[in-house]
């Protein structure tokens, strides 16, 4: 009997600085080891072009994709290793005073095929812990994108954020999606208390597989920016079936920076669990979400 492989899906961890050169360079490693793991794509994280210290450089970094060495760095090894490629980057909005908080899918090929853009902004005030404005730099999202297909299976794209609200992973699963994408730089208090209860649920709600690929450590010298890590591909079941560490200790060390893990996506299991706990809404009680 011959045995058929299930695709393999990756999910990369790095810190990602003010430098596109250097976050650069971390992401073509993480291209070099998903390709060697057979991967069928590699999800980065959040910002993965750069992190700013405020809201100002933030803006002033922040290129086109044509024009961005980092951006065209990806699309080359892209179609070099014949790997797609989902990565979170900036994007001018316009008007020029914010940009734009952008998912990118690259293609085996090296074009970009898909955009996301951020619906929900961080604008949170962690008692003992950091004040973070997103909104004083970040233009939110007008959309959910509709699903796409891939070599893993149908993907509908969220950022960070987004995973506090059920809605648009609930819609994205209404629209098809089998797989759901929340690439996150969260703060590390955030990160402790729900990072991997939030997806595991999303995964649960959903029947979907989760893959959230995350920064990790200290992004500038000031250490006024930390992010939790723990990349994490979560089954439809809600087990974790792939994970990476992260920041847990008073010593700010970061742990599994430019790592990657690997999972098999296995659309037969989804599908079994989509049809043995059968989802029935009432939607004649409550709105459908679409």
């Amino acid at each position: 009997m011959r045995t058929f492989r299930m695709p393999i899906a990756a999910v990369g961890q790095i810190c990602s600085t003010s430098s596109m050169t250097h976050n650069l360079t971390q992401c073509r490693s993480l291209i070099q080891k998903a390709s060697a793991a057979g991967a069928k794509a590699l999800f980065l994280p959040e910002a993965s072009d750069y992190i700013a210290s405020n809201a100002a450089a933030t803006v002033s970094l922040c290129k086109p994709a044509q024009d961005s060495e980092f951006v065209l760095g990806l699309q080359k090894e892209a179609a070099k290793y014949q790997l797609p490629l989902n990565v979170g980057v900036h994007e001018p909005a316009e008007g020029g005073k914010k940009v734009k908080n952008t998912l990118l899918w690259i293609d085996e090929q090296g074009n970009i095929t898909q955009r996301y853009q951020k619906l929900h902004l961080f604008d949170v005030e962690i008692r003992d812990g950091p004040i973070l404005k997103e909104s004083n730099s970040v233009e939110k999202g007008p959309r959910i994108e509709d699903p796409f297909d891939t070599p893993l299976g149908s993907i509908g794209l969220l950022i960070c954020f987004d995973l506090r609200f059920p809605e648009p992973s609930l819609a994205l699963r209404h629209r098809g999606a089998q797989i759901l994408t929340y690439p996150s730089a969260f703060t590390v208090p955030t990160g402790k208390a729900h990072w991997e209860t939030l997806l595991r649920a999303r995964a649960i709600e959903t029947q979907s597989y989760v893959i959230a690929a995350a920064q990790v450590g200290f992004h500038n010298e000031e250490k006024t920016r930390r992010s939790y890590g723990h990349s994490v591909i979560v089954d439809p079941w809600g087990k974790v079936v792939a994970e990476l560490s992260g920041e847990e200790d008073e010593k700010g060390r970061g742990l599994d920076v430019g790592e990657i893990a690997v999972a098999e996506v296995d659309m037969e299991y989804l599908e079994k669990v989509r049809r043995e706990v059968p989802l029935l809404r009432r939607t004649d009680v409550y709105p459908e979400i679409d």
